[in-house]
């Protein structure tokens, strides 16, 4: 019980920070829909009728996954940030096991990124874009890829020591995840070479499950297995997250990195 309402309270602590800031949740609209109408009516006004309002639409499970990602990553930033800042050290005073503060703020990360999913997915269907059906049958793939991005951010922050080395890292890795996972074109349309890059890419398969739902989107992977690579990376990433996390936190204690004191 006791370690529940720390997870709890850590969880609500940074959710809290998210809503206090009203500003970025909707100025990260402004990103998938920049994407959507330069991407969309760009690429759409090379096909003709039918299939330019098709591709607007087959972009949409690629365009909620790319602002999960964003999302995800940007909250696990905050591992970083008290890492780096002091504030993780008193949380390590706290009288439960270590991973759980890591699996705490991914929660958190995860919730951020669904809370922005949703805002968005509210805009497609004012603008007519999709069906309020299917917005809400988005919400469950929408919430496991949730999980897979956070996941990813995770592992980057339990390897990064400084929000400079977040940043590097995740400017490095997020274009070619979003870009290389059908989220922008078919993958069967792609190079052999780089389908075998899509295909270990786990991102690929939150995008995919979406896919499932848009009837316009065609998917490249059963739902099965969509569902099981999302769940095997996602527990294996956040696993070596936590695990990292604890062994930095053993070997290496956080009072020492941040004060300097030996």
């Amino acid at each position: 019980m006791t370690h529940m309402l720390a997870v709890k309270a850590v969880v609500a602590r940074e959710l809290t920070k998210v809503f206090r800031q009203r500003a970025r949740l909707l100025s990260a609209m402004v990103r998938p829909m920049i994407w959507l109408l330069v991407i969309g009516s760009g690429v759409g006004s090379m096909l003709q009728g039918e299939q330019q309002a098709g591709y607007l639409s087959f972009l949409v499970p690629g365009i909620v996954a790319m602002t999960l990602l964003f999302a995800a990553l940007l909250s696990a930033l905050t591992l970083v940030y008290d890492k780096e800042f002091g504030v993780m050290r008193m949380m390590l005073i706290a009288p439960i096991p270590h991973y759980l503060i890591v699996i705490a703020k991914l929660i958190a990360a995860a919730i951020t990124a669904m809370v922005q999913a949703i805002l968005l997915l509210v805009i497609l269907t004012v603008i007519g874009l999709i069906e309020v059906k299917v917005a809400l049958w988005l919400l469950l793939p929408a919430l496991a890829t949730a999980v897979c991005c956070a996941a990813i951010g995770g592992l980057i922050a339990a390897w990064s020591k400084t929000l400079d080395n977040f940043a590097v890292i995740m400017n490095f890795f997020i274009f070619p995840v979003f870009f290389l996972s059908g989220a922008l074109y078919p993958v069967n349309q792609l190079p052999e070479m780089l389908k075998y890059v899509v295909l270990i890419n786990p991102f690929s398969y939150g995008v995919d499950l979406m896919k499932h739902v848009v009837p316009t989107a065609s998917s490249d992977f059963s739902i099965m297995t969509d569902i099981s690579v999302l769940v095997v990376f996602s527990v294996l990433a956040i696993s070596m997250a936590c695990w990292r996390f604890s062994r930095e936190s053993v070997h290496e204690p956080l009072f020492h990195r941040t004060t300097g004191k030996k």
